[in-house]
C-alpha cells in the first residue's frame, strides 16, 4: 500500500514522563464518544442488562475503550525500580495495517488531516482490521450499547452511538474536528489552515498534566510540530515501517528502547 500525503496530518505527541496514568484521558474519550459502559446484554431482556453487576468488565477480550493506558517497567528491583504509564489512542498510522484487509473498505485514509476513518455502517464485524493492527487500538463491540437509567441522557449528539457487531477505534475525536472547521467557515477563517487549539481531542484536553499535545504536525505554528523533532521523540514499533502519526516522548532511555519492543534479557529488539 502506497503511503498518502496530507497537506494537514493531524497528530499527538505524548510525553510520557509527564503522564502518571490516572486514566483521566481514558473517561474523557468515554464520555466524549459515547462509549458504553460494559455491561453484558441479554437481547431479550433490557432491564436485567442494566441492572444486573458487571460481570464481565475485566475480560480484556472484550472491554471497550477507545484510549487505554498501559503501565511500563524497568525491570528492576528496588531502590533502582522505575514506572512509567503509556497512553495509546489509535496511531492514525500513515502507512495504516487496517486499511488494506478489511473487504468492504469500512476503513479508509482519504480525509486531509490523515485521520484513519471508521465507517460502521459498512462493517461486517470480520475483525480483519484487529488482527493486522500491531498497537491493538481497535475493539469489537460484543454488546448492545446500554446506559443505566439516567445515563444516556448525557449522550453527545455529535457522535453516532455503534451498534453491536461492529469494530471501533479513536478517530482523534473526529466530531470534533467538524466542528472547528464549521467555526473557522462562520469566523471567515480558512478551516483548512485552524490556529494551534482550535480542534483539540478530549483526551488532551482534559489530561491534568498537559502530558498529552495536539495539533497539525505540518504546521509550523503549532506546537506538535517541533515536539516530534525532539531528539527524546519516537514512535511505537517504528521498524514496522507503519509511520503512525502519535508521537511519544522521554528523557528515560529505557523507556524510548520499550517504544519499540526492545528486550535486553534477549538480546535486543524483536
Amino acid at each position: 500500500m502506497q503511503m498518502k500525503e496530507f497537506k494537514i496530518k493531524w497528530g499527538m505527541v505524548i510525553d510520557i514522563d509527564k503522564c502518571t496514568g490516572c486514566g483521566a484521558c481514558m473517561v474523557g474519550c468515554q464520555v466524549e464518544n459515547n462509549i458504553a459502559p460494559m455491561t453484558k446484554s441479554d437481547p431479550y431482556n433490557y432491564v436485567q442488562a442494566l441492572t444486573k453487576p458487571r460481570d464481565d468488565a475485566s475480560n480484556k477480550l472484550r472491554t471497550l475503550t477507545w484510549m487505554n493506558v498501559y503501565e511500563l517497567s524497568n525491570g528492576k528491583a528496588f531502590p533502582e525500580h522505575e514506572t512509567a504509564y503509556l497512553p495509546r489512542p489509535c496511531m492514525q498510522c500513515g502507512n495504516p495495517a487496517c486499511v488494506p484487509v478489511c473487504p468492504v473498505v469500512a476503513t479508509d485514509k482519504n480525509e486531509e488531516g490523515g485521520i484513519v476513518s471508521q465507517i460502521y455502517p459498512r462493517c461486517i464485524g470480520c475483525r480483519y482490521c484487529m488482527a493486522a493492527c500491531p498497537y491493538h487500538a481497535r475493539y469489537f463491540n460484543w454488546w448492545d450499547p446500554l446506559w443505566p437509567e439516567g445515563m444516556d441522557k448525557g449522550l453527545s449528539p455529535s457522535v453516532s452511538v455503534r451498534p453491536r457487531g461492529v469494530v471501533e477505534k479513536c478517530n482523534f475525536c473526529h466530531s470534533r474536528y467538524l466542528d472547528a472547521k464549521n467555526k473557522a467557515r462562520l469566523d471567515g477563517e480558512d478551516p483548512m489552515n485552524l490556529a494551534d487549539g482550535a480542534y483539540n481531542t478530549a483526551c488532551a484536553e482534559i489530561c491534568p498534566t498537559k502530558a498529552i499535545t495536539f495539533g497539525d504536525l505540518n504546521n509550523p505554528e503549532h506546537a506538535v510540530h517541533e515536539l516530534a523533532k525532539s531528539p527524546n521523540a519516537f514512535r511505537l514499533l517504528e521498524k514496522l515501517g507503519l509511520h503512525p502519526q502519535v508521537y511519544y516522548m522521554s528523557e528515560r532511555e529505557w523507556v524510548r528502547k520499550q517504544g519499540d519492543n526492545y528486550n535486553a534479557d534477549a538480546g535486543g529488539h524483536h
